[in-house]
C-alpha cells in the first residue's frame, strides 16, 4: 500500500518511545508521504526537534506561541493541511487531554481544530495503561471515533512486562496506509470473530478449547490492510489488537459472542467467523466451587450453544458470510456440508493436528464456495490471512457487486 503524497501530521508526546517515532517518520517518507511533526514540551526531553526536521524535511512545530508561524494563523493552516493525524507515542497525559477536550498546547489545539481522522498509539508503563482512569479516557476516545493503534504487550523500558508498548513503526505505517482505504475491501465494514469461547462450570472451572485466536486476529489485520473498517469480536485470548482495527469487543461465552456478533453485523457487509465457538455449555452453572468427592464421578449435563452463523443466515438481510471449519478428518466433506447446511457464502476449512491448526504459527486452508474452491498452501498465519481476505474480496465483489 502506498502513502504517496498523503499528508500526515505526526504528534510526538513525552515518553521514551519517542525515539521510535524517528524511525516512523523515515518509514512514512519511504512510502512517499509528506510528514510534518509537532512535538509537546515533554517530547523535547527525549528527542531533539532537529532530528525530526532532518528526517521529515520540514520545520518542526513545538509551540502554539511561535510568532513567525502564528502571524498567519499557522496552527489553523496546519490543521487544514493534515489528511491524517497520528500521535505516537501517546502518553497517558495526552490521552487524558484529548478525552476531555483540552487545548493547552499546539498538539491538542490542532486535534480540536482539524477534521482529519485522529489515531493514537499509546505508550506507557503497564500499570498506567491498566489504570481505570486511563481506560475510561481511552473508552471516551473510541466512542468519538478516534482510532487506537495498540498498545502491544512485552518488555518495557522500566523493566516491567505487560501491555503498554508502542507498536513498531512499520505497524503504524501500515495502519495509516490502510486507513486511506485503497485496498480490495475499501469502504466496506467487516466483522471478524476470533479465539475460543469459555463456558463456566462453577466459579473456578470452565469448558474451553485450544484456539489461540492467532488466525482470527491475522484475518482482522489482513482485512484492515485491505481497506476495511474492521470490528473484531474476540474470545478470551492474550493478544494485542491488530493495528488499524476500528473496534474490539471482548467476550467470554458463546452467548456473549453471539450477541456481540449480531449487533456488530447489523451494518456490516462481510462477516468472517474465525472463532472456535464451543458447541456445548453446562446446562447449569454452580454458584460455588464443586467439591471433589472420593470415589464418585462427576457428570455434567451439557446444553447446545447458539449457532452464530445460523442466526446471521436466518436474517432477511445479512452480510456476506464466511465460516471456518476445523476438522480432524474428512475435512472436505464436513466443510462442504456446513457450507450448504448453514447457507454460507464461503467456508475456510483446515485440518487440526499434525502441526496444523490450533497452537501453531502455520496453517493451511481449503476455501469452498457454491461452485468452486481454492487451496491455500501451508504458510504463516499472517500471510495465509492475506490470501484468504483477497479471496473473500474477490468472491464478495462477484456475488454482491
Amino acid at each position: 500500500m502506498s502513502l504517496a503524497q498523503r499528508r500526515i501530521l505526526l504528534g510526538v508526546s513525552g515518553g521514551i518511545a519517542a525515539y521510535k517515532s524517528c524511525e516512523l517518520v523515515r518509514r512514512l517518507r519511504e512510502q512517499g508521504a509528506e510528514v510534518r511533526v509537532v512535538m509537546t514540551a515533554g517530547a523535547e526531553h527525549f528527542v531533539g526537534a532537529a532530528t525530526f526536521q532532518a528526517l521529515s524535511g520540514q520545520p518542526v512545530r513545538t509551540s502554539l506561541w511561535d510568532e513567525s508561524a502564528e502571524a498567519a494563523m499557522g496552527h489553523i493552516e496546519l490543521a487544514r493541511w493534515a489528511e491524517r493525524i497520528l500521535i505516537a507515542p501517546a502518553s497517558a497525559d495526552i490521552i487524558a487531554k484529548l478525552a476531555h477536550g483540552h487545548a493547552g498546547d499546539l498538539l491538542t489545539t490542532l486535534c480540536l481544530a482539524s477534521a482529519a481522522p485522529l489515531s493514537v498509539a499509546p505508550a506507557m508503563n503497564q500499570q498506567m495503561w491498566a489504570h481505570p482512569a486511563v481506560q475510561a479516557n481511552v473508552a471516551l476516545l473510541r466512542q468519538r471515533g478516534v482510532q487506537l493503534l495498540g498498545p502491544a504487550a512485552g518488555e518495557q523500558a522500566c523493566g516491567d512486562v505487560g501491555s503498554g508498548r508502542m507498536l513498531e513503526p512499520h505497524e503504524l505505517r501500515d495502519a495509516l496506509a490502510a486507513s486511506f482505504g485503497s485496498g480490495a475491501l475499501a469502504g466496506l465494514s467487516v466483522v471478524v470473530s476470533a479465539g475460543p469461547t469459555f463456558e463456566d462450570i462453577d466459579p473456578v472451572r470452565f469448558i474451553g478449547n485450544r484456539s489461540s485466536g492467532k488466525m482470527g486476529f491475522a484475518v482482522a489485520q489482513a482485512a484492515t490492510e485491505a481497506g476495511a473498517r474492521v470490528t473484531l469480536v474476540a474470545g478470551p485470548v492474550s493478544l494485542a489488537t491488530p493495528p488499524g482495527v476500528a473496534r474490539r469487543i471482548d467476550v467470554r461465552s458463546a452467548a456473549q459472542m453471539q450477541a456481540a456478533v449480531l449487533d456488530a453485523s447489523a451494518q456490516a457487509q462481510i462477516y468472517i467467523g474465525a472463532a472456535a465457538v464451543g458447541d456445548y455449555r453446562p446446562a447449569e452453572v454452580a454458584e460455588r466451587k464443586l467439591k471433589k468427592q472420593a470415589g464418585a464421578d462427576l457428570v455434567l449435563q451439557l446444553a447446545e450453544n447458539p449457532d452464530i452463523l445460523g442466526s446471521l443466515a436466518a436474517r432477511p438481510a445479512h452480510p456476506f458470510l464466511v465460516g471456518f471449519a476445523a476438522e480432524t478428518h474428512d475435512v472436505a466433506r464436513y466443510a462442504q456440508d456446513k457450507l450448504q447446511r448453514k447457507g454460507l457464502d464461503m467456508i475456510a476449512a483446515n485440518r487440526v493436528g499434525d502441526g496444523l491448526g490450533f497452537e501453531t504459527a502455520d496453517n493451511a486452508l481449503d476455501v469452498y464456495w457454491a461452485d468452486g474452491m481454492l487451496a491455500l498452501a501451508r504458510a504463516g498465519k499472517a500471510e495465509l490471512a492475506r490470501q484468504l481476505v483477497a479471496c473473500v474480496a474477490e468472491r464478495y465483489r462477484a456475488v454482491r457487486g
